[in-house]
């Protein structure tokens, strides 16, 4: 029988990150929509309905950006399982090779599946896209913020942007963004539930405590 090797992996700003992104997310996910598709739910004028809303939605936005600025951080001062090079596993010809056989099993070819400490090399490579997306909803998020200040610091950064894109634009690609981005959250909230049952190695767990469990070969 083989004995199991208690390893950290995640490291306390990984943790803290994830898990104040996630919250940042939900928070600007249900502004989001509540800005996209207004309803009435103050008694008056005064009650400053949308300001509320909007300023929630903001501050989560700084939030987000600053907790993706310091996970990038991380990245290159962390350990190697949160290293930069892990979400780019088509570099090496293990990583190439380990892709493939995550990429099977999730396709149903192969039922062998590669055990990894860290993040398997199919979830690399999507958390990779997802930060693209990341980027993407900052910038035209932070696009369209600019905008009720021409003369600001964040105009002079971000405004160029709005002389090829038109605001409309930007909004539906921030729209769109989004609904990309919950969709890549239920693939991910499934993903890490079938890896936690298949490796029984704690992947949700690590992510609380840090630790996960492999056996030792």
């Amino acid at each position: 029988m083989s004995k199991l090797k208690i390893i950290y992996v995640w490291e306390i700003p990984v943790r803290v990150t994830h898990w104040v992104n996630v919250l940042a997310m939900i928070t600007l996910v249900c502004t989001g929509l509540f800005i996209g598709h207004p309803f009435s739910i103050g008694q008056s004028a005064s009650s400053f309905t949308m300001g509320w809303v909007r300023f929630v939605h903001f501050t989560a936005a700084y939030v987000f950006a600053i907790g993706l600025a310091v996970r990038v951080y991380w990245s290159f001062a962390g350990n190697k399982y949160s290293n930069w090079k892990a979400f780019f596993p088509f570099l090496t010809q293990d990583g190439r090779d380990k892709l493939m056989a995550t990429f099977k099993y999730y396709t149903f070819v192969n039922r062998k599946l590669p055990h990894v400490v860290g993040h398997n090399p199919v979830a690399s490579a999507a958390y990779f896209l997802a930060f693209l997306l990341y980027l993407g909803m900052i910038v035209t998020g932070f696009t369209l913020y600019s905008e009720h200040a021409p003369g600001g610091m964040m105009h002079k950064l971000l405004g160029w942007i709005t002389h090829i894109f038109s605001n409309q634009s930007l909004r539906l690609m921030h729209h769109s963004f989004m609904w990309l981005l919950v969709g890549f959250i239920i693939n991910h909230v499934y993903s890490c539930w079938l890896m936690d049952i298949k490796e029984r190695g704690g992947i949700i767990s690590s992510m609380f405590s840090g630790y996960k469990s492999m056996e030792e070969e």
